[in-house]
């Protein structure tokens, strides 16, 4: 593996400061993503390792400017599109249609 997802050992991305009592969602969103992605799991279209390839193929400089919720949401849009549960041109539509505020 050598992707930016594969950063073991590497220099120069500063020091880790891991959040004390982190919690595990930060937001209403991520816990829907995490949900809808375990949710969509369940249609049996791909496995838990696919799951993951779909994440660390994201752009490299796209993965590293991205939360951990937003890369599981890029892997997710992935695999539905992959795998014809929904076009990409729907996806964008509706992307465009929560960017304007609606539901």
């Amino acid at each position: 593996m050598n992707g930016a997802h594969d950063m073991g050992g590497m220099d120069g991305f500063g020091p880790i400061n891991p959040e004390p009592d982190e919690p595990v969602f930060h937001g209403e969103w991520e816990k829907r993503v995490f949900a809808m992605t375990v949710a969509t799991g369940f249609l049996g279209h791909w496995n838990i390792d696919m799951g993951r390839q779909a994440r660390e193929q994201v752009d490299p400089a796209e993965y590293l400017r991205s939360s951990y919720y937003e890369k599981w949401l890029q892997g997710l849009e992935t695999l539905l599109v992959e795998k014809g549960l929904i076009t990409a041109e729907e996806l964008a539509a509706r992307k465009a249609e929560m960017a304007g505020g609606a539901p």
